[in-house]
């Protein structure tokens, strides 16, 4: 009786989560053909900050570690994406200050292929920085990694004849794309719930709720640490490379400590260890840092005319951020995750890998 039941729920959930995609890849049409550029490049956006969300959150919230250096991977993926997508003549034409390296002049590649390459450099890199650096523990990790993505963004200022140098890279063709952008999400929101629906994913829960009781159990929590970092390395890549596509110009200044500190929020406002807060926090930060733009223009009351503050909103939504923490530390989902079952008073409450996102 209770396998029946459970088989029951189980299809009636893949039954919702397909009619819930249908509709939403409904809802994506209607937004490409109906909305204009600014809604949807919010809309895009959206779904780029999910991606960062989920790969900061799989590496804070699911495995404990504590890393400041996620600007500094989203920047390798945006520099390696944009080299590969360059035409010979973009390339020629913008590097001013010195010529390009002759190796990287004729080298062009599909948009997909630069997104998968952008996020295996930005993997590599994140592994190599994860060897060393993961064996240290708590806020020294979150310094050292801080201090690895100052590096790769002062090697990205410096490095003039493959970046650009400071003058950076304009006139990138602008491939992001609302079906690209949520194609690339289902596909890290796939791959993320079945991480954390496998043995890999309460391997990963035991390092972050106990890694001395985990090594105890035989559990070998730094090979753990080192593949969930380098995992979410290449969501750091892939964001970054969908983000540079978007924007169509890309510059060291945009990978500074304050981006890293706008996916932390995301990840803490959505809840830490929660795949469907990612989801949330992106939701709520992306839509809120933009609609608090109106506190920075010129506004008209009653004949007074208040001038705008540049950078209000952003104190705004840091005391927004702060009164959540007060009164909602965990999140607006907590840990928990979303669940079909929470509209039927049969089946079990938690996580389902197909009621997800």
């Amino acid at each position: 009786m209770k396998c029946a039941a459970q088989s029951s729920d189980k299809f009636r959930n893949g039954c919702l989560t397909l009619l819930s995609a249908a509709a939403f890849a409904a809802l994506i049409w209607w937004a490409a053909s109906s909305l204009d550029g600014y809604k949807l490049r919010i809309i895009n956006l959206i779904a780029i900050n999910a991606i960062l969300g989920l790969s900061l959150n799989l590496i804070y919230g699911m495995t404990g570690m504590f890393s400041l250096g996620h600007a500094g991977f989203m920047a390798i993926g945006a520099y390696v994406s944009a080299l590969l997508i360059l035409s010979p003549e973009q390339k020629t034409t913008m590097w001013i200050l010195k010529p390009i390296t002759p190796l990287l002049l004729n080298i062009h590649a599909p948009f997909v292929v630069s997104l998968i390459a952008a996020g295996l450099a930005a993997a590599i890199f994140g592994c190599l920085i994860a060897l060393p650096v993961l064996r240290l523990g708590g806020d020294y990790l979150g310094i050292a990694t801080l201090g690895f993505s100052e590096i790769i963004r002062i090697l990205i200022t410096n490095l003039t004849p493959i970046t650009n140098g400071s003058l950076g890279l304009k006139g990138i063709p602008a491939h992001t794309n609302i079906w690209m952008s949520y194609g690339c999400l289902a596909v890290v929101l796939v791959c993320v719930v079945r991480i954390m629906n496998s043995n890999f994913g309460n391997v990963l829960r035991a390092v972050r709720d106990d890694e001395i009781a985990a090594r105890t159990m035989g559990i070998d929590t730094f090979r753990a640490r080192v593949l969930a970092f380098t995992i979410g390395c290449f969501g750091g890549g892939l964001g970054g490379a969908l983000m540079g596509n978007l924007i169509t110009t890309i510059d060291p200044k945009m990978f500074m400590i304050t981006q890293t500190y706008n996916l932390l929020m995301i990840v803490v406002v959505g809840g830490l260890g929660s795949i469907t807060g990612s989801i949330v926090g992106a939701v709520v930060v992306t839509t809120m840092l933009e609609w608090l733009r109106i506190v920075e223009n010129p506004v008209s009351i009653g004949g007074f005319e208040i001038p705008g503050i540049p950078g209000m909103r952003m104190v705004i939504f840091s005391l927004l951020l702060i009164v959540v923490i007060i009164f909602r530390r965990e999140g607006i989902m907590g840990m928990r995750e979303f669940s079909w079952s929470w509209f039927f008073r049969t089946g079990s409450r938690g996580t389902e890998g197909g009621g997800q996102g």
